[in-house]
């Protein structure tokens, strides 16, 4: 069966997988362009984005919108989505088969917008994408190239609103991630 946007945004409203579902004041669908080249994936939804049913809207969402701004970027041309399409009681890390049952929704998203960049918001987002070794500390800003990807990973926003020196390092790999956009684009 070829699904298409609308059948997934249903069947993530209706979804009951996993005890999340229980919890949730509404769940959290990818937004952004449709036909956009970069995509960002971070892990689960938060308080606020549970309460509206929007990715990045709390103070982590400005924080990125911000560093969108300062890169070059702005939501209008990429698509922003979580791994988790609920919130985690207590913004706690998501469960490994709470990853699981929302996972086939990840990948349907991909398979439907075909990027060219996946970037990795935090260590969460990059254990389960990119390795489930990969150290956020360490790697963020390295490429890594599989299929038809070029993935990397920074720090998620929420990290800068608890240390925010961190914001210079996050929008020098934003930065990297508009060139290396503008490169495979070139190609």
């Amino acid at each position: 069966m070829q699904y298409t946007w609308k059948d997934i945004e249903q069947h993530v409203a209706n979804c009951t997988w996993c005890p999340l579902s229980q919890t949730r004041n509404q769940p959290v669908m990818g937004r952004g362009n449709d036909q956009a080249d970069l995509m960002l994936i971070a892990e689960a939804p938060g308080e606020q984005e549970d309460q509206q049913g929007i990715p990045f809207v709390g103070r982590s969402g400005e924080i990125l919108d911000r560093l969108l701004q300062d890169s070059g970027l702005n939501r209008e041309e990429i698509y922003i989505t979580n791994i988790l399409k609920c919130h985690p009681p207590g913004n706690r890390d998501p469960k490994g088969e709470e990853k699981e049952a929302c996972f086939p929704y990840l990948k349907y998203e991909t398979y439907l917008l075909k990027p060219r960049i996946i970037v990795c918001l935090g260590r969460v987002a990059a254990q389960r994408i990119i390795s489930p070794d990969f150290k956020i500390t360490r790697q963020h800003g390295t490429w890594t190239h599989r299929k038809d990807f070029a993935l990397t990973a920074t720090y998620h926003p929420s990290a800068i609103l608890r240390d925010p020196s961190k914001y210079e390092t996050v929008k020098s790999d934003f930065i990297e991630i508009v060139r290396k956009r503008d490169e495979l684009r070139n190609c």
